[in-house]
């Protein structure tokens, strides 16, 4: 990545990480056994946290505007999902099946499932965040 680019366009960088933690997350997380739902509670904890942290620093750090907030998070959560859907698909490259057609509608259909209501529970909570005061009007 050209450097120039990256210090101008911080939220690039901030979209590619959270995008790796969610895709960290559901392969780490997704682990056979007696405590299924546990892990996948955690899971859900742990993306959970990833999605508000990204909406804080969009927020305070970078202080976006409400619309771009919602669409660099849900860009994040959408790398998540694509490159979840390309692990799967590398998977099923390794069995018997091979890769089936079904696996190229996921690599649209996964990260377009995730992001749109991850772009619509961003903007309420980019909205909510942009009402509040901020600590240097409260003294």
């Amino acid at each position: 990545m050209d450097r120039a680019v990256s210090n101008r366009q911080p939220w690039i960088r901030a979209a590619l990480l959270v995008g790796l933690v969610y895709f960290l997350v559901g392969r780490v997380f997704a682990v056979p056994g007696e405590h299924v739902q546990a892990w996948r509670l955690a899971a859900w904890l742990v993306s959970a946290v990833a999605y508000a942290a990204h909406i804080g620093y969009e927020h305070f750090r970078l202080r976006s505007s409400t619309r771009s907030t919602a669409l660099h998070v849900a860009l994040a959560v959408a790398i998540g999902g694509f490159t979840l859907a390309l692990a799967g698909m590398i998977h099923a490259a390794s069995t018997p099946a091979g890769i089936r057609p079904v696996w190229f509608l996921a690599l649209v259909a996964w990260p377009a499932f995730t992001a749109v209501p991850a772009f619509l529970g961003a903007l309420v909570a980019a909205a909510i965040l942009r009402r509040l005061p901020r600590s240097s009007e409260l003294k």
